[in-house]
């Protein structure tokens, strides 16, 4: 995590050089993990930030989607005259054959759905895989800190460093603690939240890996499908993004001993 790069795009020419440098990534496992940051991040509010950590190249990027609008989406890569493999942020989060790793995918799919008309497909959610992955009660899904400092294979003192970026980053942000969201409008963007989003996806290849390979067949197929019904949910008319009772897993009941 610590030699990982971190680029923020805020321009056109740049998304397009970034996008040339995730096509083809190696799929088993994943190499692309993503999150969301807005003004109330749902159908309700506005997206600020998509960040993409590419864990094959060591290297993330924040997408500046105040700055660049729904053309952070639409625009594709540079390709050469005969290339006719040019992608985009859309195409790649459409692709059902390019996994994708989030965390908790709910509003950032009720978000891009909304806001951009974009189907996710391909959708892996760690907090999803940790609750098929967990021995005892599935009641409840975990929280991503707690996912951190409770699985996450890094050092104690890692582990406090973690806590500590997002406890500031998050006390800059959420009314409850006398922050704003739209902190994550202002530029230049602040160091504290720009470590925030970053440490956010980079920790995800190694909780993924934790959690997947505790899986078995069974387990995965029904991940698959707990996994799609999230999306779908994100979609409908009637999804609450503020919903309490989202905490709560769609497999209630005790799992392996």
């Amino acid at each position: 995590m610590s030699s990982t790069t971190v680029t923020f795009i805020d321009t056109i020419s740049a998304l397009q050089q970034m996008l040339c440098t995730i096509k083809d990534l190696p799929t088993s496992p994943p190499s692309l993990y993503l999150d969301l940051e807005g003004v109330k991040l749902s159908r309700y509010g506005s997206v600020s930030i998509l960040t993409f950590h590419i864990s094959t190249a060591k290297k993330t990027y924040l997408i500046d989607i105040h700055t660049l609008g729904a053309a952070a989406f639409s625009t594709v890569s540079k390709t050469a005259d005969n290339d006719n493999t040019a992608i985009s942020i859309k195409s790649i989060l459409e692709s059902a054959t390019i996994p994708k790793v989030f965390f908790d995918v709910r509003n950032d799919s009720d978000a891009l759905f909304t806001h951009y008309n974009i189907d996710l497909k391909g959708v892996h959610d760690v907090q999803l895989i940790e609750l098929a992955a967990r021995r005892g009660n599935k009641t409840f899904v975990c929280g991503l800190a707690k996912c951190i400092q409770s699985d996450a294979p890094l050092s104690q003192a890692r582990k406090v460093v973690c806590g500590n970026v997002k406890k500031t980053g998050r006390a800059l942000f959420a009314p409850e603690q006398g922050g704003r969201y739209e902190v994550f409008n202002e530029r230049p963007m602040q160091k504290l939240l720009v470590d925030y989003c970053a440490l956010d996806v980079e920790v995800l290849p190694l909780l993924w890996g934790v959690y997947n390979g505790k899986l078995d067949a069974a387990w995965s197929r029904k991940l698959v499908a707990a996994t799609e019904d999230r999306v779908i949910e994100s979609q409908s008319p009637g999804y609450n993004p503020d919903d309490r009772e989202k905490s709560r897993g769609p497999w209630g009941f005790k799992g392996r001993n």
